[in-house]
């Protein structure tokens, strides 16, 4: 979607650790810490390649695979600020509604599709909202 609208579209990505998954609030906050040496994305990808197999070596491993600064890396893992918006997202998504992960707002709306061409779809029929008022 981001190739299809580069000026027009942006991403904001909410924290929603499951409960029922030993290592999501782990993995949430590795991949803030992940996110302040530049490579949320990078982490984000490589964790959910990985869900079933996550575990503190796994996620040091992606972290040395991502040639991430480790000490910095463990130091913010722990980070009482990281832990705060983990905790901030996961309670703004219980507010709206949100049960499980993904889950995709366009506009504030929230999008069940998964089929591309209905996201492009939807995207646009805001987007022409906007360009109408």
């Amino acid at each position: 979607m981001l190739e299809n609208n580069p000026t027009s579209v942006k991403i904001v990505f909410k924290n929603f650790p499951l409960r029922s998954h030993k290592y999501a609030t782990t993995a949430a906050a590795a991949a803030l810490a992940a996110d302040r040496q530049g490579k949320f994305w990078e982490f984000h990808d490589e964790l959910f390649k990985f869900y079933n197999q996550l575990s503190d070596e796994k996620i040091s491993e992606i972290a040395q695979i991502l040639a991430l600064n480790l000490d910095q890396f463990e130091k913010d893992i722990k980070n009482r600020a990281i832990m705060e918006i983990i905790r901030q997202d996961y309670q703004e998504g219980l507010r709206i509604g949100v049960k499980g992960i993904p889950t995709v707002y366009i506009n504030g709306k929230r999008f069940t599709s998964r089929r591309l061409n209905e996201f492009q779809g939807a995207i646009e029929k805001e987007l022409k909202k906007s360009s109408d008022n």
